[in-house]
């Protein structure tokens, strides 16, 4: 295990009953046994599996539609060098304008906000974990949580890692006790939630007091019917490239400055925004769909939420 990473003290809930129970080093392949419901925590391909019964049925066609897309799209790679490159490289050649701004939003985000100060972090919709492998490298404790457990592209893929734990949960049933985390960070994920305050208020009960929760890049628009007519040009693609149009679960798939605005009066959120560079090609993205009548881009943030202390 990579020095610093010490997953003894994470407690687990019951992914079913959200009875407390054992900590994540004691999941093992024999599994652990919640002893309220009977339900049974198991380690299987070195990822400790938290999804309440009847879920992962929920979300087969989701994760059978994301794992066709993601595959098409030459995502993952054989090699191990092509994930310990990531996100400053994609060696594979498929991804690289993708990968160039992750890159980008990780080097801000690791030098302007990220505290030297040593965290247990939640790395929620981690991927293939490339995130979680650069906290800890960093001497952070990562946490990877993710549904989508595929070998090439999914959790399973951070066995070319190693050292930190994973976890296949949803966002808005994490397996952990309360107040357990310095930091937790959507990856290029929050916006695959489905319910965005529940998912706020899920992260909120994991995290301990003042620490703060973190969204990375998901696209953001100014007004809410930029981001739908997105979405739905983005489903009408998928249907005329993959003969689907990827919209099994309602995923909101993008936030506006309304409801981030609405958040936090809901939720006693308050917001930090950090603007990483792009570069000219994408500063100019905005005067250009001006030019060419078409709807205004998204545009990518550092989101930054502290929540109000009761």
């Amino acid at each position: 295990m990579m020095a610093g990473v010490e997953t003894g003290t994470v407690r687990l809930l019951c992914p079913a009953c959200r009875e407390p129970g054992a900590r994540l080093d004691e999941v093992t392949e024999a599994g652990a046994l919640c002893r309220r419901c009977g339900f049974r925590l198991l380690r299987m391909d070195g990822i400790v599996r938290a999804l309440a019964p009847g879920r992962r049925q929920h979300y087969a066609r989701f994760l059978a539609d994301y794992a066709a897309i993601r595959h098409a799209e030459g995502r993952g790679s054989p090699e191990e060098d092509y994930y310990r490159a990531l996100p400053y490289e994609d060696r594979s050649g498929r991804n690289s304008a993708q990968w160039a701004i992750r890159g980008r939003t990780w080097r801000y985000f690791e030098t302007h906000v990220l505290t030297d100060r040593k965290c247990d972090v939640l790395d929620l919709g981690a991927g293939n974990g490339w995130m979680s492998w650069r906290l800890a490298q960093r001497g952070h404790r990562p946490v990877a949580v993710d549904i989508f457990t595929d070998a090439l592209d999914g959790l399973g893929a951070a066995r070319h890692y190693g050292g930190f734990p994973l976890v296949e949960a949803e966002f808005d049933r994490l397996p952990f006790a309360d107040a357990q985390f310095d930091l937790a960070i959507f990856n290029a994920s929050f916006h695959y939630s489905t319910d965005y305050r529940r998912t706020l208020q899920e992260a909120r009960r994991c995290l301990r007091a003042g620490a703060p929760v973190v969204i990375l890049d998901s696209p953001i628009y100014r007004r809410r019917e930029h981001g739908e007519r997105m979405r739905e040009e983005r489903h009408v693609q998928f249907q005329e490239t993959y003969g689907f149009r990827s919209d099994s679960i309602p995923s909101l798939e993008y936030l506006w400055d309304g409801l981030l605005r609405e958040l936090e009066r809901e939720l006693g959120i308050a917001w930090s925004v950090y603007y990483p560079w792009y570069g000219w090609k994408w500063f100019w993205r905005p005067w250009k769909a001006r030019l060419e009548r078409r709807r205004p881009p998204s545009r990518f943030a550092i989101l930054v939420g502290h929540f109000e202390q009761p």
